[in-house]
């Protein structure tokens, strides 16, 4: 579609390149926000890519393409988009032929597995100028939006500091190494990440705790707040990180912190990360997932369907306000709508790498074990050169690492 004029009444032509959970999720968002049609899949799992083409085809009466291969998707002629729902080791490769190509990309966040990868995927979208939107669903929310807006008002006072946290209990799966299903191309799977003998709790949604395919809690999860945090903040990169943690109740079942605290310090002030994925549950569940900004005349709370008001003086009423609206189906249909009327998309890719960098220092600090400061102009770690190394992770021959 790279430069093409493009009809209003004309559905748009788009492919799927990773066809599992979040790859459905953001398929079914972009009909709910209409005008669309999915016409190739692409999936490592048959499995996984006939049962969406089955789903799809209920949705729009025809039976879209299925292929393993990405890069089929690619090539597909008149294609207007593509929606990236790839584990993230897999992102960077598709997403750069994509751009080369012109097309119009939706990517699920995080951007990139390291450092290197994201800088080379929002080079290439800012060489090839075409429209990428990342997922971070949050910048759509009313909110979110509401809280930036209030913030910025000035009624909360100054913000000393920021607390974050997603706790929950992990449902892990088997960890013993066992042959993959027949339809599943492991090797293909695992691409230029390191290959990990199979098990379910590496394979299908679980690899998000396993350090070779998600990294964590911090960078699957985790970024969503860290991302809304910037974006209401309008934070940049922090100028310092540190972070400590382990794994306590997971020994030997997961490879990423079941327990993790981060501090980034920011130039206008502190963002304290907090998760734990295992306990009992919380005294008020009423903020296991949200954001905290401490002002010095109030408290602010945020989460996905509300934002609260806390008085600093006593006896005051706190002040909620309830949202509704479904996060996923707003992120892709504002994408969408940018491409129809080449407007700008809601998270422009150097935020969604700032964001991803972010956190993946988190995670560099939690491996180190230090305080890592962080030069966002030469985008270096300067007070510890093994920790650089840690922001390149090299590709499993024969696959090519894109930075340069």
């Amino acid at each position: 579609m790279a430069g093409a004029a493009l009809a209003q009444d004309r559905k748009l032509r788009l492919g799927l390149i990773g066809a599992g959970w979040f790859g459905m999720v953001d398929v079914n968002a972009a009909f709910q926000a209409g005008g669309v049609e999915v016409v190739i899949i692409a999936d490592a799992d048959t499995q996984h890519g006939d049962e969406a083409a089955a789903a799809v085809e209920k949705l729009q009466g025809t039976r879209p393409k299925t292929t393993k291969d990405y890069r089929e998707v690619i090539a597909t002629p008149g294609l207007d988009a593509v929606i990236i729902a790839t584990p993230p080791h897999w992102h960077a490769l598709p997403f750069i032929e994509a751009c080369t190509k012109g097309l119009p990309i939706y990517c699920e966040k995080p951007l990139a597995y390291d450092i290197r990868e994201g800088r080379a995927m929002a080079n290439a979208a800012k060489k090839a100028g075409n429209l990428v939107q990342i997922g971070f669903q949050r910048r759509t929310s009313d909110a979110y939006q509401q809280v930036r807006d209030y913030l910025r008002s000035g009624a909360a006072g100054r913000v000393v500091q920021v607390d974050v946290q997603i706790h929950y209990h992990a449902a892990l799966l088997d960890n013993k190494a066992q042959d993959p299903p027949s339809t599943l191309d492991w090797e293909l799977w695992c691409g230029p990440a390191p290959k990990l003998p199979y098990s379910p709790q590496v394979g299908h949604k679980s690899w998000r705790l396993e350090e070779a395919y998600g990294n964590g809690h911090l960078v699957d999860w985790g970024i969503h707040l860290i991302d809304a945090t910037r974006m209401m903040m309008g934070l940049d990169m922090p100028r310092w990180v540190e972070a400590v943690g382990g794994i306590y109740e997971y020994k030997g079942r997961i490879t990423t912190p079941d327990t993790l605290t981060a501090h980034f310090e920011f130039e206008q002030c502190p963002v304290v990360w907090r998760h734990r994925l295992w306990g009992s549950a919380e005294y008020t569940s009423d903020t296991n997932n949200g954001i905290t900004f401490f002002g010095d005349k109030e408290t602010v709370f945020v989460t996905d369907n509300r934002w609260v008001v806390i008085p600093r003086k006593r006896g005051e009423e706190r002040k909620l306000t309830e949202v509704k609206g479904d996060l996923s189906e707003r992120s892709v249909a504002a994408w969408l709508n940018a491409i129809r009327t080449k407007s700008a998309v809601v998270c422009p890719i150097e935020e969604a790498f700032q964001s991803t960098a972010t956190v993946q220092l988190g995670m560099a600090a939690y491996k180190t074990g230090r305080r890592l400061e962080w030069d966002a102009k030469t985008e270096k770690v300067t007070n510890d050169a093994g920790a650089n190394q840690r922001l390149l992770r090299p590709y499993r021959a024969p696959y090519k690492h894109p930075y340069a």
